[in-house]
């Protein structure tokens, strides 16, 4: 692993003032780790793996390098080459080109570039393409090429099929999310794409987990890259929690926990499209309205309700993995594992949807006996231990020796329960709950 300096401020990183003036406007008040130390490795123009914790600014890392890069390059093109090509529709070309895995992250990246970019007077195009949505609109946007476009796999293969787009003067790749890009549902997209790129290029890998078997693969991609990675929950914001329950009974202690904890949002993971819906109904007749975010849904509806939950317009939502990925939702409260992760990556991916830039979080997994195994496995892959508990007057018959620690105080049960108090009975450790409702 390369060692590199850290720079206190922006100004230190080389930043030029569009960029810097923007960054101002926006109260970015210093670079985090990450952006401290991979953003003047890009500006030089060296390979990176770049591995932070979710929320960490990863986006603005390689954002702002990408854009002075293409700036540059602007403002020392010949005249005459420039008239050239604005004669010739500049031709479908692509300078940088960021690939992620979900509609929703594209969307997010190119409108974060579309941020930065604001004192570029328009100079710099950003155009972003997914599925979901007309591919005429798309073909439309990308006449006259893109300086930077932002795509998922499948959508941009369609475009190039069209001929709607080249990559055969792409500069610089990202892949955002790199170990979802790379895993096993994109390798035939992402090898069909990297085939038409240039060989020279710079590439630069972005995510908060980088698996071994991901990492054998960037051997291939990178050229003696810079590597840096900064993931450590130690100095992270994120509280995170497993309750056991008995199975059959997480609807009624997500239910108990939602109305007693009284969060402002929350969002609530499943594994499947139709749990989505089961879960909405079931909390429905708890008295709780929950919205769904799914992947069958059409683009409009999950942008409306995505949109919605930003703005704070929609208390609970439940959703599957889609969610899971990059999407900055700010100062979300909490959020929980009703289905735990089949990928223990994904586990730290869905959490970092609470806790980021600084804020406090809260992350709750909620597991019965049939999760117990699966859920060590989580733990020792991300190299994590977290006490098991339970809720006072839901606590699980079913407990194997090892699952729960008793610690000091229990966590109310609510008032008029009537629930009756089972056989092996744990506590919570309830300071650890009323440090984050202080901070929250």
């Amino acid at each position: 692993m390369t060692s590199v300096t850290t720079p206190a401020n922006f100004t230190e990183l080389g930043l030029i003032p569009p960029l810097l003036d923007r960054l101002t406007e926006l109260e970015y008040q210093q670079p985090t780790p990450i952006q401290a130390q991979a953003i003047p490795s890009i500006l030089a123009g060296r390979d990176l793996i770049a591995g932070a914790n979710t929320g960490s600014g990863k986006t603005a890392t390689f954002a702002l390098p990408l854009l002075q890069k293409i700036q540059a390059q602007q403002l020392t093109l010949p005249p005459q080459v420039e008239k050239s090509l604005v004669a010739s529709g500049r031709g479908n070309y692509v300078t940088g080109l960021i690939l992620v895995p979900t509609r929703e992250l594209a969307k997010q990246v190119a409108n974060s570039i579309k941020s930065y970019a604001v004192h570029f007077n328009g100079k710099i195009k950003t155009v972003a393409v997914f599925g979901g949505v007309s591919v005429n609109t798309q073909m439309l946007a990308l006449r006259g090429g893109s300086d930077i476009l932002v795509a998922t796999p499948g959508r941009l293969l369609d475009l190039i099929s069209s001929n709607a787009i080249k990559l055969d003067k792409v500069n610089t790749l990202v892949l955002d999310e790199a170990d979802r890009m790379l895993s096993l549902g994109f390798t035939e997209e992402l090898s069909a794409l990297l085939a038409l790129l240039p060989k020279k290029k710079q590439t630069l890998l972005f995510s908060a987990t980088f698996p071994e078997q991901v990492k054998a693969l960037t051997q291939e991609l990178l050229n003696n890259p810079i590597e840096i990675q900064l993931q450590s929950s130690d100095a992270s914001t994120l509280v995170q929690r497993v309750f056991t329950v008995n199975k059959g009974e997480k609807t009624a202690v997500l239910a108990h926990l939602i109305q007693q904890q009284q969060w402002r949002q929350a969002l609530i993971f499943v594994n499947a499209k139709h749990h989505c819906e089961h879960l909405a109904e079931k909390l429905a007749k708890h008295g709780i309205t929950a919205a769904v975010f799914h992947g069958d849904k059409g683009q409009g509806e999950r942008s409306r309700v995505l949109d919605g939950f930003k703005a704070g317009e929609i208390a609970v939502l439940i959703a599957t993995d889609i969610a899971a990925r990059g999407l900055d939702i700010e100062k979300l409260p909490v959020v929980i594992n009703f289905n735990l992760p089949r990928s223990p990556s994904d586990y730290m991916h869905r959490i970092g949807r609470s806790g980021r830039a600084g804020e406090i979080g809260l992350a709750i997994s909620l597991i019965d006996y049939e999760d117990y195994h699966h859920f060590k496995v989580i733990e020792k892959k991300n190299k994590i231990w977290l006490e098991r508990e339970q809720v006072e007057g839901f606590e699980a018959d079913e407990i194997s020796d090892d699952s729960i620690l008793v610690a000091e105080k229990p966590m109310a049960a609510p008032e008029g329960s009537g629930k009756k108090k089972r056989k092996k009975k744990a506590t919570v450790n309830a300071d650890i709950w009323a440090g984050y409702a202080e901070n929250e």
